[in-house]
């Protein structure tokens, strides 16, 4: 039609593109991509050292291609308690699918995480979202789901997950001779905390959670239980998590007909001695090397005393690791005796050895109190920041002031007694095995962070961190106490900040 045509222009032209693209392109919207394995928040994120935990890393990798004949049951229960190497397992696993071409989908809850990663809010569409990465014709399943339903996305998990997962497998299951397989991987999921309700007005009250952070964890498992249950649902399904009250109910056989999920304890089946004795020999090495140490600089029974005081916890053997490397103002040597001379109070709590070690490194910051104080704010700051400007609309200049207050070198003029002073690196140089400090070319731009949730857990329990126990109201009272002299002096930043905690 338009042989030797030429000289000529269109007034418009209308490029009609598939509904899966602009579907996705909405979906991808809704999901909360820092929660992905891979994704930059998790750059940092604990990952199993080469030949370490190789044993359950295989045994969980079997199951997902071949399952279990005597066992059918296509929903894992992964548990441990805090420091058991649960992450750092789910990770390497999930990093293994990729490379190996196994269809995956992710979703690592952290309470220390971005918003996304901390609620159920995002759940089930991050998961569609992965999905429909693997296949167009259930790309195009989904998106025919979400033109059928456009507002899928304020309806309940359960609904969520019929109408953007199961359903469309169904479809793609009837029309298609390819099998699909592949498995859905959970982590931290005791870190799912309670949902808010956000109201767009100034006038209306504050955030209210109207549900517990249980009940939330408790409807991401009936989901779950309800796509394993489905008998096309072509995935296996792994839940890590601590073993809390929820878990143990929700996968008690004695509640059910039947089994729903096998148990897989880290701590229990799995014999993790051989796998930190590893561990530490290499990294030892690794600090011999970078420190030009002789090999005689590791005393002979350090590493079996070591293994024996983790207990099990690879957080400890980590922790004694980050505390050595990251030393500013004594060399390797002088912390590892240190930590050698440490003693058990020989009392019956589980994370004794830990609880000691925390203390030990806490109480090396020339002013442990205060230290701890800084921590507790910090951890509190960051928390309702990200709550606050993540739920908010971007184009509020409000969330804008706001999201300027959350790098370290702010928070460090709002802690900080004296601003010509660099109080920060006084109180927390000997403790960055515990708490992410950036460095001061840095602060301008980088957040601080935490290690490991089990930090907070121990500092806000008084029976485990004894003397350094500060109380959320003590801290609370510090905070205010900053903030009325930083307004005193007129400071932008205190205004600010005073403003976030009265709106």
């Amino acid at each position: 039609m338009f042989e030797r045509a030429h000289d000529f222009h269109v007034n418009s032209l209308v490029v009609n593109e598939p509904p899966s693209v602009n579907a996705l392109e909405e979906l991808k919207a809704l999901i909360a991509p820092e929660a992905l394995h891979d994704s930059a928040e998790r750059c940092d994120a604990p990952k199993c050292d080469p030949l370490t935990r190789v044993a359950v890393q295989d045994d969980l990798y079997s199951w997902i291609e071949h399952g279990d004949a005597v066992n059918p049951i296509n929903m894992k229960w992964v548990t441990g308690p805090a420091g058991s190497g649960k992450t750092a397992v789910m990770g390497s696993v999930t990093e293994r699918c990729k490379i190996n071409g196994f269809p995956v989908a992710s979703f690592f809850f952290s309470s220390l995480g971005s918003i996304g990663r901390r609620t159920k809010t995002a759940f089930v569409t991050t998961i569609a979202y992965q999905l429909a990465e693997h296949r167009q014709d259930l790309k195009d399943s989904i998106a025919a789901a979400m033109e059928a339903d456009p507002i899928i996305f304020k309806k309940n998990l359960r609904v969520q997950m019929e109408t953007l997962v199961l359903t469309p497998l169904r479809v793609v299951a009837g029309s298609s001779d390819t099998a699909f397989r592949g498995v859905i991987v959970i982590d931290g999921l005791d870190e799912c905390g309670v949902e808010e309700i956000h109201h767009n007005t100034t006038t209306a009250p504050r955030n209210q959670p109207t549900r517990t952070k249980e009940q939330d964890q408790l409807e991401i498992l009936q989901v779950l239980h309800q796509a394993s249950s489905d008998p096309t649902f072509p995935f296996r399904i792994i839940i890590a998590s601590r073993p809390e009250r929820v878990f143990r109910h929700f996968f008690d056989p004695e509640r059910h007909n039947n089994l729903i999920a096998q148990k897989l304890d880290l701590h229990q089946e799995y014999d993790a001695e051989a796998d930190i004795t590893l561990f530490l020999k290499v990294r030892f090495d690794h600090l011999r090397r970078l420190h030009n140490l002789p090999p005689s600089w590791l005393p002979p029974t350090a590493i079996k005393f070591l293994v024996d005081k983790a207990s099990g916890q690879f957080i400890y053997a980590a922790t004694v690791v980050r505390f050595l490397e990251l030393g500013h103002r004594e060399p390797p040597k002088a912390l590892l005796e240190a930590i050698l001379k440490m003693r058990s109070t020989g009392t019956s709590n589980p994370l004794n050895t830990l609880d000691e070690l925390y203390s030990h490194i806490l109480n090396s910051s020339p002013d442990p109190l205060l230290s701890v104080q800084w921590i507790r704010v910090i951890e509190f700051l960051l928390r309702q920041l990200v709550l606050t400007f993540d739920s908010d609309d971007d184009i509020n200049p409000r969330v804008q002031y706001l999201k300027e207050l959350s790098d370290a070198s702010t928070i460090n003029l709002l802690l900080q007694t004296d601003p010509a002073s660099n109080e920060a690196e006084h109180l927390l140089g000997n403790l960055h095995s515990l708490v992410r400090v950036p460095a001061p070319h840095h602060e301008a731009t980088t957040q601080y962070d935490f290690y490991h949730k089990s930090l907070h857990d121990f500092l806000e329990d008084p029976d485990r961190c004894g003397k350094l126990h500060v109380r959320h109201e003590k801290a609370l009272g510090f905070l205010w106490d900053r903030l009325h002299g930083l307004c005193a002096s007129e400071f932008d930043v205190g205004m600010v900040i005073l403003f976030l905690f009265l709106m």
